[in-house]
């Protein structure tokens, strides 16, 4: 009898190079659809942001020589804008800034809030629900002229105050940061409530029931069992409220204009002053190109802190 041995094909490092081309058209094709959005992102995102560094690096200005014939002056704007006084003390504001009316304010009533109206019966949470998400919508300018009107001198809250016997200050003047982190606050809360509500909604009721079961308290059960669950979506909001709020202008500048003198004066605001009230655009465009810098290092930290929660899933 003759044994026929029928040899497999060979598999290892040959084989395996004649099937490469192969994938790889498959992933050319299926990142084909991709091509558009690639280019728009690269003539409307990428293209700006290159622009705005060239910028800085020269003495572009509204009037004058740098108006016509801008010329290459290197780093110059920087130097001179670390040697500034004014810089660090912008900078620290967009911080307390950023910090007390994203990161505190907004993130933390907006989880209170999508807690409560779990809780609450569908026309008080309808209800509650309306009326913060109006302030969202309203559009930014709107809602500055509002917050002037509610905390300036002869405003709405001093004529509450005066009708039960007592004399306001000048809020927007005596306190402008306050007065802004609290209109911010009021603002963007309905933002992070809608996500917190929809991440809420998508914890396994039978999970929290068999943890009070186990005898855990109601702060323990949001804290040992409903926050872990939903700490992607914490974590998404965050970095999406922190960049927002690093970007207000509109709202700042129709409070306060930046005063008195610099004292609600955060980045934006004096990117601004510079480029278009003082005309000197080289110097306004290297603050916006440190703003930049400053949003893609929270961009990255906060990918990074989804992507490692990710993973130990």
């Amino acid at each position: 009898m003759t044994t026929v041995t029928h040899r497999s094909a060979p598999v290892g490092p040959a084989r395996a190079g004649r099937r490469r081309p192969g994938a790889r058209g498959r992933h050319a094709l299926r990142a084909l659809p991709l091509l558009p959005s690639v280019v728009l992102l690269a003539i409307f995102l990428l293209g700006p942001i290159v622009w705005s560094f060239y910028g800085s690096l020269t003495n572009a200005s509204l009037t004058g020589p740098g108006a016509a014939h801008p010329e290459f002056v290197g780093f110059a704007n920087f130097s001179q804008l670390f040697a500034d006084p004014v810089f660090p003390a912008s900078v620290i504001l967009t911080v307390v800034f950023v910090a007390a009316s994203a990161i505190i304010g907004q993130n933390m009533l907006g989880m209170w809030v999508a807690v409560l109206m779990t809780r609450a019966t569908r026309v008080v949470s309808a209800i509650v629900g309306t009326l913060i998400v109006t302030a969202w919508v309203l559009p930014e300018i709107v809602a500055g002229f509002i917050s002037y009107a509610y905390f300036s001198k002869d405003g709405t809250l001093n004529q509450l105050l005066h009708a039960i016997g007592l004399t306001g200050p000048n809020w927007l003047y005596s306190f402008p940061m306050v007065t802004i982190i609290l209109a911010n606050i009021w603002r963007g809360t309905a933002f992070s409530m809608m996500i917190y509500q929809a991440a809420l909604g998508d914890v396994p009721p039978e999970i929290t029931e068999a943890a009070e079961i186990d005898g855990a308290s109601g702060s323990q059960r949001f804290f040992l069992v409903t926050l872990p669950m939903i700490k992607n979506s914490v974590a998404t909001n965050l970095m999406l409220i922190t960049l927002q709020t690093l970007s207000v202008f509109t709202m700042i500048w129709v409070m306060t204009m930046g005063g008195p003198g610099n004292k609600s004066s955060t980045l934006p605001v004096l990117a601004y002053r510079e480029a278009f009230q003082f005309g000197d655009i080289g110097y306004g465009t290297a603050i916006a190109a440190v703003m930049i810098v400053i949003g893609a290092v929270f961009s990255i930290a906060y990918v990074m802190l989804l992507r490692d929660k990710g993973v130990r899933r």
